[in-house]
This record gives structure tokens, C-alpha cells and sequence, in this order.
């Protein structure tokens, strides 16, 4: 079985009744039949019809020359001496079985046998059942027995020599799910006209599954049978479903954003309230239709009361076959219940942590975040440049999972500003998905309590037409678009009222030596701007630019980075009508301690 992050459960078996690799054509071709086995490329598969150190074989061991060539595992169960040595059945398996047992089975013409090999996940049954019906029904409960006792799923494959329709086959299917397709035979090779060879699932201890594919191989003359094989795609256990605990985003305009990712695309939900007992549900409609085929999940809490306590808990569902009138569904993956206050709606209180230049270094965030994790923090801010130049999925995940983690991110929601960055790198587009913005963009505004806070994104620091962008990206519109957002935001009635505003972009305009190509479309506008206090990065060192040291009309505080000797952590208080900035570097050394 195949597991690992995106990877589904799939588990391909056969069953083969190998003639002891003695064709149609009356040669015993081992290569031949292991050809077969090989371009199937299964995980398993029941094998027939095996002699072991027989005179007719020429004292070889077959199951074992097919295990050479295919590079499986063998394991044998004799049904009978024959010829100087022995007949029987077998299993090949890519995976070491953890137990192997066999057991006789009736036979009125020649005795018969069952094989039962346990696997991690699974228990893996071949048979090669008598001629007489009788028998066959005498086996079947022995067989049964063998299901029923065990708490795996229980497979069983092989040649059952009998017809769909029978006594016999009616029996199987009451406690059995045959897997592949009956009415594709098998026997006789060259042209069949009957099936024989089968695969099935014990019902009770049956996983949920999908079979992908059920194929009789077309292979005339390697044997006297067809093999058979299925492609089962099992649900994954719901313990395994979550990749990512819970992250919370965009907590603007009485609503919050919940986030977090699944191993495969699943249907997921949010169930939550002011308590555990009386939940709502949430999920993502998209026209009407509920999203399922995504592994990031983003559902969107709207119409929250301010100051409240909720709870809530994430669930993500696998679909395993999802047709046009039927659906097959997988395990169900519930949370642990998290919570989260919303911000009161005239609160003149709380406290942020703002981060910058991480530049995903790890050791350079837990250096920092020592020294402030004891705070009583309300939410974060990420500053930009933190998640560096994401390559793929796995990286983006991977450092957004340790900063959120740390920070508690199930409760304390997270705002990640874009730096120049955040937008290199072939999954700088993908990024997007991980966030969830004010707004729907990268720039914008909400309220915490009485205080206004506004985010810009300069976008990148080199013009549009560098070399290095290769024509991609067009970030002069970007920050033209700013240019209207900031004229309606400064004259609007949010902003105005507030008792406090606190802008946020990532490249400073005021104190940086060279300028920001936002300077010129932003400054006329910044001038003038009421702010209390704006944070920047970009720079990697830290400085302070109180009112009119740097034609600023409010305080800047750029933060510092990129290495342990730069790099700075701040704690944004406001209490009451009075903004404080604590300054720490990695030592904890306070660099910087302001009131308004």
C-alpha cells in the first residue's frame, strides 16, 4: 500500500492459476509467466497449480524461479505430495508477509488447500477449490471461519472452479464482495468461455473502498487460465487524513477564517458555537456545489458575535469515488475541539507580535519567539519575507505549519503580509492558496476594536522589466491599485473614527536609502496620513524613525533580520488609548521601548 502526504491507498492484487508455468503451447516458460506477473506490477497475488522439487518439473522449486524473477516475496502450502514432491499453492507479495498459515482444504479428486498470509493492513487468502460442489461448500465454511476470525480486512483470491450463478457462488457472496469482474472469463485461455478465478473481500471487516480498475489480462498462451486483478483504492484511516492542525486567518468584519490541510482532496466542514453541546456547521459552496477535491481547505465563519469565546472543530471527509449518481465515501477525520475570542467591537485594548526577514530560518524564529511566547499576544503579524522563495506545496506547508504551530494558530489568528519574497520561486502563486486576505487581496483594512489597521503590498523590489521576472509580473498595476484603495480607505468613515491606525507594509518608504519603487504613488498620500505607527522589514536591520527624522508625518519602526545578529521580534500593545513598541533581538535585548 501506498501512503505518504498526497499519496492515496492503493493496493493491487492478482490472482494467477500458473499451470506450473507449462503454456498452451506446451512449454514451461517461467520468464514468460513472471513477464505477466511483471507488467501487472501487483502488490500481491494468489498463485495456482505450483509444483515443488516434482519429476515433471524437473525437480524445480516454480513458485520459487517466479519469485526470482519478479523480485517478490514466495511463500508455499503443499496440498499434496505428487511426482517425488509436492503440489500446491502460493503467494507472491512485494511486501514480507508478518505470518503465514496454511490449511487443508476437501477434495474428493485431490485434496485441496488455503493460504493465509497477514499483512500490515490486510490478511491475504489463496485457494484452488476442488472440482466437486460439495466440497466447494465444505470449504467455503472453513474459509468463513478463517474471515470471521480475523480483524483485518480479508482477502481471498484464486481458482474457485466454479461459474457465476451457482449453489456454490450464491453461498460466497453472502459473506463475501467479489472484486473483480465476473462476467470477464477467464478459462480457457486461448478463448474463454467461463470464469473461475476470482477476488473478493470478506463483508464485516471489509475497509471502505473503490475498486479503480478489474481487469482479466489478455495472455493466451503463458497458461491454460487468464489472470485476474483489481485495483482497490482504500480509504485512508481518518488517525492519517489531517496533514496540518487547524490555522486561523482574516479575523476582519465579524468573521474568522479556518485553515488546514488533509493528506488527500476530501469534503471538509467546520462544526462550531459558544459551546461544544449546540454546533453550527460551515463549509465552502462554490455555485451552489459543496467543494470537495482540495487538500488546503479555507472555510469562512461569518456573522460572529465581538468578545465571544467559540469553539470549534474542523472535520474532512475522503470521497473514494465520486460519479455522477453514486459516491463512495472514506473515513471521516474530526478534530480536537480548538477556540478563539473574537476582538469586542470597541475594544481599546490588545497586544500583536510582529515578525519579519525570516527568510525561512527556523532557529531564527524559535530564537526570537522565546523571549515573547509568555506574552498575552491577541494575534500576529508576519511582515513579510518569512516563507522564502517557495519552491512547492511541501515547503510552503511545511514552515507555515512551524509558525502557526508555535504561535498556537488553532486559537490566535495569523497575518501573513507578502514580501518580495513570498513572490519568487514557482509556488509563489500557490502561496495565495495558504492565505486568506482581507478582502479577497493582499492590501487592505479592517478594525480591531477601536483601532483601524491598513496593509500594503509593495510587491517586488525591482522593476516590473528586470531580467530576473522574465516579463511575469506586473506589480506596477498592483501598486497603482493601491494608489485608489488608499484614497478611499484615508477618507472613509472606519478610519477616520478610529481612535488609533496602524499601517503595516513590508518595504519601508520613509528611512531607506535607495527608495521603493511605491514611493513615488504612495508618498503624496503617506505624508499626509493621520498613521500612529507603521511597521516595515525589507532592510535586515533594525531602526527607528521618530516623526519628521525622515520627512515622516507618523513613527516608523523597521524591523531586523535575516540573521541571528539582526534578526528582531516586537510586541504592539495598545491599552487604553496609548500604543506601546517593545523591541527584542534574538539575545532578548530590549532595542526599542516606545509610547505614543
Amino acid at each position: 500500500m501506498a501512503s505518504g502526504a498526497f499519496a492515496q491507498e492503493f493496493v493491487k492484487i492478482m490472482s494467477y492459476n500458473v499451470r506450473n508455468a507449462k503454456g498452451m503451447d506446451n512449454v514451461r516458460d517461467y520468464s514468460r509467466v513472471a513477464r505477466v506477473i511483471n507488467l501487472e506490477q501487483p502488490d500481491v497475488v494468489a498463485v495456482q497449480e505450483l509444483d515443488s522439487m516434482t519429476n515433471r518439473s524437473g525437480q524445480k522449486y516454480v513458485l520459487g524461479e517466479l519469485a526470482k524473477l519478479t523480485g517478490m516475496h514466495a511463500e508455499y502450502f503443499p496440498a499434496i505430495k505428487f511426482d517425488g514432491g509436492k503440489y500446491g499453492i502460493g503467494i507472491l507479495s512485494k511486501e514480507k508477509p508478518i505470518a503465514v498459515q496454511g490449511y487443508p482444504l476437501p477434495g474428493r479428486e485431490e485434496e485441496r488447500a488455503l493460504l493465509v498470509a497477514e499483512f500490515q493492513d490486510y490478511m491475504f487468502a489463496c485457494t484452488h477449490l476442488s472440482l466437486t460442489e460439495e466440497d466447494r461448500m465444505a470449504s467455503l465454511e472453513i474459509i468463513g471461519k478463517k474471515a470471521a476470525a480475523s480483524e483485518k480486512p480479508f482477502y481471498l483470491a484464486g481458482d474457485l472452479n466454479d461459474t457465476p450463478g451457482s449453489r456454490f457462488m450464491d453461498g460466497l457472496q453472502k459473506d463475501f464482495r467479489i472484486l473483480n469482474d465476473v462476467k470477464a472469463q477467464t478459462f480457457p485461455a486461448p478463448l474463454p468461455d467461463r470464469t473461475l478465478d476470482y477476488i473478493a473481500v470478506w463483508k464485516r471487516t471489509a475497509p471502505k473502498l473503490d475498486v479503480d480498475s478489474k481487469v482479466v489480462v489478455e495472455e493466451p498462451v503463458a497458461s491454460d487460465h487468464r489472470p485476474v486483478s483489481v485495483v482497490l483504492r482504500t480509504a485512508i484511516a481518518a488517525e492519517k487524513l489531517f496533514r496540518t492542525k487547524p490555522y486561523l486567518q482574516n479575523p476582519a468584519n465579524g468573521g474568522m477564517t479556518i485553515m488546514w490541510e488533509t493528506v488527500i482532496p476530501a469534503y471538509s466542514w467546520v462544526e462550531y458555537g459558544t459551546d461544544t453541546t449546540q454546533l453550527e456547521r460551515a463549509r465552502l459552496l462554490i455555485d451552489g456545489q459543496a467543494e470537495f477535491n482540495e487538500c488546503i481547505h479555507k472555510i469562512r465563519l461569518e456573522g460572529l458575535k465581538p468578545g465571544v469565546k467559540y469553539y470549534y472543530r474542523v472535520c474532512s471527509q475522503e470521497i473514494l469515488y465520486y460519479g455522477g449518481y453514486h459516491k463512495i465515501f472514506g473515513n471521516t477525520a474530526v478534530s480536537p475541539f480548538c477556540s478563539f475570542v473574537t476582538a469586542e467591537e470597541d475594544a481599546d485594548s490588545f497586544t500583536a507580535l510582529v515578525f519579519n526577514d525570516i527568510h525561512q530560518r527556523k532557529h531564527i524564529f524559535e530564537a526570537l519567539y522565546k523571549h515573547v511566547k509568555e506574552v498575552d499576544f491577541d494575534f500576529v503579524v508576519f511582515n513579510g519575507d518569512c516563507i522564502d522563495d517557495p519552491k512547492d506545496h511541501n515547503q510552503a506547508t511545511g514552515f507555515i505549519q512551524v509558525l502557526t504551530e508555535a504561535i498556537n494558530g488553532s486559537s490566535i489568528p495569523a497575518m501573513f503580509i507578502r514580501g518580495n519574497h513570498e513572490i519568487r520561486n514557482a509556488y509563489s502563486i500557490g502561496l495565495r492558496k495558504h492565505m486568506d486576505y482581507v478582502g479577497g487581496r493582499t492590501y487592505g483594512a479592517f478594525n480591531w476594536g477601536d483601532t483601524r489597521i491598513v496593509v500594503l503590498d509593495c510587491g517586488e523590489d525591482k522593476e516590473d522589466n528586470h531580467r530576473e521576472y522574465s516579463g511575469l509580473n506586473d506589480f506596477t498595476s498592483l501598486r497603482q491599485e493601491q494608489v485608489g484603495f488608499l484614497k478611499k480607505e484615508l477618507a472613509g468613515k472606519e478610519f477616520r473614527k478610529a481612535d488609533k491606525r496602524i499601517l503595516f507594509h513590508h518595504i519601508p518608504i520613509y528611512g531607506m536609502l535607495g527608495g521603493n519603487l511605491c514611493e513615488p504613488l504612495w508618498r503624496p498620500m503617506l505624508d499626509k496620513a493621520p498613521f500612529d505607527v507603521a511597521f516595515n522589514a525589507h532592510v535586515h536591520k533594525f531602526a527607528f524613525h521618530p516623526v519628521g527624522s525622515s520627512e515622516n508625518n507618523y513613527p516608523v519602526v523597521i524591523g531586523g533580520g535575516k540573521g541571528l545578529e539582526t534578526a528582531t521580534v516586537m510586541v504592539l500593545e495598545k491599552t487604553k488609548g496609548k500604543l506601546k513598541v517593545k523591541v527584542f533581538n534574538a539575545d532578548g535585548k530590549v532595542l526599542l521601548e516606545w509610547e505614543d
